[in-house]
């Protein structure tokens, strides 16, 4: 019987389907992580980027056991008479004074753009990196990938920050992704921005084309300012307030900062604050293990500001002594502040 030759068509179709089977008979590539393909996946998809650039940059990271050690034992997770003595040192509080002294012309005009009071941009700095001097160890690219890969009690947070690192531009970042270096968490700069923060609050307040956090001050200062503002930082008002308890007072538990009542509910419910507040002041109660036995703060919008910077009231806490102890010692007026 006579052979009849298989059409153009027909004979493409042939070889298609062969490289087909081909392809579905090869062993998938080895992942250098797990999940590395689905995130590289995503990012070239959202941001057109280079799987084979992705790949090669996420094979050169590195999973680190010592990073997974320290997020298992927070600072945050001591009492506040062990967490407060870490911060508000002599030296860290001298060092604050300086660094204002120094840069107080460009601080106080941030301050003034943002309406945030410049020494809390001074107490950020000094609590997160000592005002520059420690700014990480840590490649952040091996942090996210270790703690965004193999960290599954916070996989999901990390992952993000991940993606979100690979995905921003040369402009938002103060160097090539693979040489960045920051905390175990994966912060970075003066500031420790996470790639998120840098994306959405970072300022390019020097006009270069660059946010750079790590060498720019009036970058550094522009972010944290607008990072406070976009988060309802409200200009000259109060972030805590000391409060005595009665011995009848109500025992109040509060799932997060946010105030939630006014001043003259929490005075009813036993608590008086030791300087005079406005008796409608939205505010809530932390209620805080110190060195001479238990201490109640009141609590305002900005304090919790700053615990959506780090969420934990301990260091809001810090943070806002050591604003309050760099504005004394720099000669602040209050109309600076």
């Amino acid at each position: 019987m006579r052979l009849i030759p298989a059409s153009l068509p027909t004979r493409r179709l042939f070889a298609s389907l062969g490289l087909l089977f081909a392809a579905a008979s090869m062993p998938a590539l080895a992942e250098t992580h797990p999940g590395q393909g689905q995130l590289v996946s995503e990012v070239a998809r959202d941001t057109g980027k280079d799987p084979q650039a992705l790949n090669s940059l996420l094979d050169g990271a590195k999973m680190q056991q010592s990073i997974l050690d320290a997020i298992s034992r927070p600072a945050e997770a001591k009492p506040w008479r062990d967490y407060r003595p870490i911060f508000l040192t002599p030296q860290r509080i001298n060092d604050g004074i300086a660094f204002y002294r120094e840069h107080r012309e460009l601080l106080e005009r941030i301050g003034q753009q943002y309406g945030v009071a410049p020494e809390y941009i001074v107490a950020i700095i000094g609590v997160e990196t000592s005002y520059g001097r420690n700014t990480g160890k840590y490649k952040v690219l091996d942090a996210l990938v270790t703690l965004g890969l193999y960290y599954p009690p916070r996989a999901t947070f990390f992952r993000d920050q991940l993606k979100t690192l690979l995905e921003l531009p040369d402009s938002q970042l103060a160097g090539p992704v693979d040489t960045l270096t920051g905390s175990y968490a994966g912060a970075q700069g003066w500031g420790q921005f996470m790639p998120s923060s840098i994306r959405d609050f970072g300022v390019d307040a020097d006009g270069d084309g660059r946010i750079d956090l790590k060498n720019s001050l009036p970058d550094i200062f522009a972010s944290i300012a607008n990072y406070f503002a976009k988060h309802g930082w409200q200009a000259g008002g109060p972030v805590a307030a000391r409060a005595q308890a009665d011995g009848a007072a109500r025992a109040i538990s509060v799932k997060d900062s946010k105030p939630q009542w006014p001043v003259e509910q929490l005075e009813a419910w036993g608590y008086a604050p030791l300087q005079h507040m406005n008796p409608g002041q939205p505010s809530s109660l932390q209620s805080l293990d110190g060195a001479d036995g238990m201490e109640y703060w009141f609590t305002f919008q900005n304090f919790y500001v700053i615990t959506t910077y780090n969420r934990s009231p301990l260091y809001a806490l810090a943070v806002h002594q050591l604003a309050q102890a760099i504005a004394e010692g720099a000669g602040v007026s209050e109309s600076t502040q």
